[in-house]
């Protein structure tokens, strides 16, 4: 089985591109702290290039920005090329199946101000019930 699942933060705005037949790609570039910190009390940040497409790559292009926090699940692909001096390269990808954006979005491109998230610790009013309205 060839799946993962990161979660991390954008280290570049996006990269839209096509191919020659006309399918879009992204080229995204996240930041995933690891769990632990080091001996200096660091805490060590691993960093990965994922290649989202389609649908999924114009919706990246268009709500991601450096800075973003999302989650992504994957797979790991291995290819290999030569650079411009002749020197064969070995490349590990993620290729992304899906990406979920997790970063709260204030203002919208158009000005509009998007909802402002619940807070954990508040909590919607209730409005009263007329027990006479149940059903039971």
């Amino acid at each position: 089985m060839n799946k993962l699942f990161l979660i991390g933060n954008l280290t570049r705005d996006p990269e839209m591109s096509e191919t020659s037949s006309g399918v879009a790609f992204c080229r995204l570039g996240i930041a995933v702290n690891r769990p632990y910190s080091g001996n200096d009390g660091e805490r060590m940040t691993d960093f990965f290039n994922v290649t989202v497409w389609r649908t999924h790559a114009e919706n990246c292009g268009k709500y991601l920005k450096k800075g973003s926090k999302v989650a992504i699940v994957g797979s790991l692909q291995n290819r290999s090329y030569e650079d411009k001096d002749g020197n064969k390269r070995q490349v590990t990808d993620i290729i992304a199946s899906e990406v979920e954006f997790l970063s709260v979005k204030n203002q919208g491109e158009d000005g509009m101000d998007a909802p402002a998230p619940i807070r954990r610790n508040e909590r919607p009013a209730l409005e009263p019930v007329n027990e006479d309205d149940l059903p039971f």
